[in-house]
């Protein structure tokens, strides 16, 4: 069987075993193709919990924390190799539970499938489990019913079927059986085709069975959401480039002063080994991933809290601050998609509706006025509201309908202009319901008096000819508003004998009234545009694609204002370029219409060839490979599918569009903390390992211990460099451009401050040392003061890296919590120093007020160094704007 939409009725019963499609297949036949072809559902392999483990401590830093915790066992140091290990093993389970909580959005598709089908099979009609069906199989459907495979129609009874989540088209799709033109088609405009879990909303209608499992549409965006891999989020890929780079440094450092120390023979070799092994403990940022996973952690429960946005994945927090591009599904993301009357044309009259979706608040204005008593409007709504067969909804104070869209709008705009209590004077006698083959409704109706009117509503090709409509002025209205990407609805009356109790087609056609037309369209959420300018202020450029009409959604991307020229390609269009083509277009395009899911998949993956980082929101299936592929794959937690959702990285609780610049300003504030901690962390970890470094250069004694370096990294760990969690943003960070991709993490002068930074604090340190021993002082009080003018420099140094303003400025208190976190470190500097078990375990003694005066200017030094700087960097950037604007 083919699946091709052009595929004509003639053919496909020709093609046929019997050649009667209300005969079926026969049950052997059936038995035979799901041997051949298999069940129809869809199933997947997931990665076994240990492999996700294992995976974990594939990592450079990991690895040489791996083999320096072996060394130090293989010397019995014990207590160091428990110590290391216990920082390798506490990163490995952030990291699985992160992966291991990863929702399964198969699952979720699964779910979408229709349980049962009714196919016929040996000329009878019966119900099936839907996974037994099979290619040729021919399926009954009714309103109500999932479809259960792809199908091409063979019979339709004003059949429509709801294809949003799919396709992205707001309203239902009416489906007839008609051949369509050997060309190509886009999937929303395949009227002669239903789709697997779709849903059939009027109607009835027989359709032969073309795809099942993974060959329809929704398998083929399963095995997409399956296939598509994830590329590392730019902090991501800079700090595994700079743990690569610290750890090439570091060991060739140590493999350098290794053969030094042996040709100089001045240690041992345990001693040696020792004195190697605590240098690259020193050395190596081991804090670095429980760090950067505790700022981001802490991101994600701010944003669940405070932000309507749950972050599925750590990296994604900071993602959304290099977000440069972000590409967004049109229906139900940029919009309501929720049909609303937006402008009625009476014969002499233009009216404006405000308000948006189905909640039935808003005016109808005239030249901006509200308008109160017009007969004519009166009429006119009375026979939008009565001319429906549709329901407005209520449920936990949120609006919706039971029916369809276009005529769920009428419902709204009367209850805008009466209320929600008001009841109609009319009652129905009869209706005419809405059919795909004449396209109106009508419905006879009865006031108090006995009075019956007809009121109709339809498509305007089809009333005006019922109301014999000449003037030139109609047509052209709707011209006009279908040129604006607005459906328009025309509505009329006609008063009938008291006597009459059934609508004929024959009775509209002697002629009716026309009262007016309505302009519809699913409007732009409010949120929406001012969100959208913080974003182009930010340097995010917005790009729409949509399953929708290329008018109505380059009308929407104007109305948006995405850009100040809109540019729109089709998916058609797309696929006729070649690859350097989509790289042109992916850029020079704002609106993407009429585009699949694979399109869409398309786009993001050129976008990211365009070195953009990309982030794409969405609410239905057909966005999950894109919404997995991208970046950031942002879906909607109100309306979005549990497919989107569980393809997403983030989810907006809320559905404002608004809150992605409130996500991207939280993104960058993250960045810049964790880019902070990271300037913080390294110089003062090199510090440590340079002292080690210094001493076997200088062939002394080492004056420090491997406990007390341990010591160094564990309170550094779990204290002070947990204040750049509570760090507020740094004044127009919208302002400023996006992160690159590929770009480095410390330009040219963050590398000559850490260099700087460690060398003076490992001199001072060394100096400091050397000069209580020249004073008489024993080793134990010296090294002492060694490891308090590390922590306190590290202290001090906090201060400057903590902002770009400087550090005695109104920002010196705008971190409150890095207060109570220096406390602690204080605290417990003062426990090592004075309390005797301490004293004992990691070879301290108690130290004199001149001590504590020196590591404390030792301290404020390193902080009047780097403040200098920073005000000779502000100077010189003061002089490049002057001369760039002069």
């Amino acid at each position: 069987m083919q699946e091709d939409h052009y595929q004509s009725i003639e053919q496909l019963r020709e093609d046929y075993p019997n050649k009667d499609f209300e005969q079926g297949l026969t049950n052997s036949e059936a038995q035979r193709r799901l041997a051949e072809n298999g069940p129809n559902k869809l199933e997947t392999k997931k990665v076994s919990k240990w492999r996700l483990f294992i995976r974990q401590f594939h990592n450079m830093i990991i690895y040489i924390l791996l083999v320096a915790a072996l060394l130090t066992i293989l010397m019995g140091h014990y207590s160091d190799a428990i110590i290391i290990g216990l920082v390798v093993v506490i990163n490995a389970l952030i990291g699985y539970y992160q992966e291991a909580n990863a929702s399964d959005a198969l699952e979720k598709i699964r779910e979408m499938l229709a349980v049962e089908a009714t196919v016929y099979r040996e000329g009878q009609r019966m119900d099936i489990p839907t996974e037994d069906l099979v290619v040729g199989d021919v399926v009954f459907l009714e309103a109500g019913d999932k479809v259960p495979a792809d199908l091409r129609i063979v019979d339709s009874d004003n059949l429509r079927i709801q294809e949003a989540s799919l396709t992205g088209e707001a309203d239902s799709i009416e489906k007839i059986a008609e051949d369509l033109p050997e060309k190509a088609v886009p999937l929303a405009e395949q009227i002669n085709r239903g789709f697997a879990s779709t849903s059939v909303t009027n109607g009835s209608g027989v359709g032969v069975v073309t795809a099942t499992a993974e060959q329809t549409q929704i398998g083929q965006i399963s095995a997409e959401v399956v296939q598509v891999k994830k590329r590392k989020s730019p902090l991501m890929q800079q700090i595994d480039g700079l743990g690569k780079g610290v750890s090439y440094v570091v060991i060739g450092a140590a493999v350098l002063l290794f053969g030094l120390g042996l040709w100089l023979e001045t240690y041992s070799l345990s001693v040696l080994s020792l004195a190697i092994v605590t240098m690259i403990v020193g050395s190596i940022p081991e804090g670095l991933p429980a760090t950067t996973s505790v700022i981001l952690a802490m991101g994600v429960s701010d944003m669940a809290k405070n932000k309507h946005t749950i972050v599925k994945s750590l990296p994604a927090v900071e993602t959304l601050g290099s977000v440069d591009v972000i590409a967004t599904d049109k229906t139900g993301t940029l919009t309501k998609n929720e049909m609303t009357v937006k402008d009625i044309f009476l014969a002499d009259h233009h009216y404006e509706v405000s308000g948006n979706g189905y909640e039935p608040r808003g005016e109808i204005l005239e030249k901006g006025q509200e308008i109160v008593g017009s007969e004519k409007l009166e009429l006119f709504l009375e026979a939008g509201f009565q001319a429906n067969d549709t329901l407005l909804t209520k449920e936990d104070g949120r609006w919706g309908i039971n029916g369809e869209p276009t005529d769920g709008s009428f419902l709204t705009l009367y209850r805008k202009y009466y209320g929600e209590e008001h009841e109609s004077p009319y009652e129905e006698v009869d209706m005419l319901p809405f059919d795909s083959d004449y396209r109106y409704m009508a419905k006879l109706v009865k006031d108090e008096t006995g009075k019956q009117l007809i009121f109709i509503k339809g498509s305007p090709d089809k009333v005006f000819p019922m109301a014999k409509v000449t003037e030139k002025k109609w047509t052209q209205t709707v011209r006009k508003l279908s040129t604006a990407g607005k459906r328009v609805v025309a509505v009329g009356y006609k008063e009938v004998s008291s006597e009459l109790t059934e609508i004929s087609h024959e009775i509209l056609f002697e002629g009716i009234e026309l009262v007016g037309l309505a302009g519809i369209i699913d409007p732009p959420r409010e949120e929406v545009i001012e969100s959208l300018k913080d974003m182009r202020k930010a340097g995010v450029e917005v790009k729409m694609i949509t399953g929708d009409h290329p008018l109505t959604a380059k009308t929407i991307g104007e109305k948006l204002s995405l850009a100040p020229e809109i540019r729109v390609i089709t998916g058609q269009e797309w696929d006729q370029l070649s690859q350097s083509e989509k790289k042109k277009a992916a850029i020079s395009h704002q609106v993407f219409a009429r585009t699949t899911p694979r399109n869409k998949l398309e786009i993001i993956e050129t976008l990211q060839a365009n070195d953009k980082v990309t982030a794409m929101t969405g609410d239905g299936v057909n966005d999950a490979p894109a919404l997995k592929r991208a970046d950031i794959g942002v879906a909607m937690g109100i309306e979005g599918t549990d497919v989107a959702k569980d393809s997403a990285d983030m989810i907006l609780t809320n559905d404002h569009f608004a809150t992605m610049s409130i996500a991207i300003r939280e993104g960058r504030r993250i960045y810049d903390n964790i880019k902070k901690s990271i300037l913080f962390l390294l110089p003062t970890s090199f510090a440590e390992g340079l002292i080690i470094a210094f001493t076997i250069l200088m062939q002394q004694d080492m004056p420090l211990q491997a406990t007390q370096l341990l010591w160094i990294n564990m309170v550094s760990a779990i204290t002070i460099q947990f204040a750049f969690i509570f760090e507020p943003a740094e004044e127009k960070i919208m302002e400023q451009a996006p992160q690159k991709t590929g770009s480095r993490l410390m330009n040219k002068h963050d590398i000559f401050q850490m260099a700087y930074v460690s060398i003076l604090i490992a001199l001072i340190s060394l100096i400091a040392h050397d000069w209580l021993l020249n004073q008489g002082l024993d080793k134990t009080t010296a090294s002492t003061m060694m490891v308090n003018i590390i922590v306190i420099s590290k202290i001090f140094y906090l201060f400057n890296i903590r902002t770009t303003k400087f550090a005695l400025s109104k920002e010196f208190f705008s971190n409150k919590p890095a207060f109570l976190i220096i406390g602690i470190m204080v605290m417990l500097q003062l426990l090592l120093t004075y309390v005797p078990f301490m004293q004992q375990a990691f070879h301290t003694e108690s130290m004199s007020f001149i001590e504590w005066g020196i590591t404390i200017l030792a301290g404020m030094l390193i902080l009047l160094i780097t403040e200098i700087d920073k005000w000779i960097r502000s100077k010189q950037r003061k002089t490049q704007m002057k001369e760039r604007y002069s």
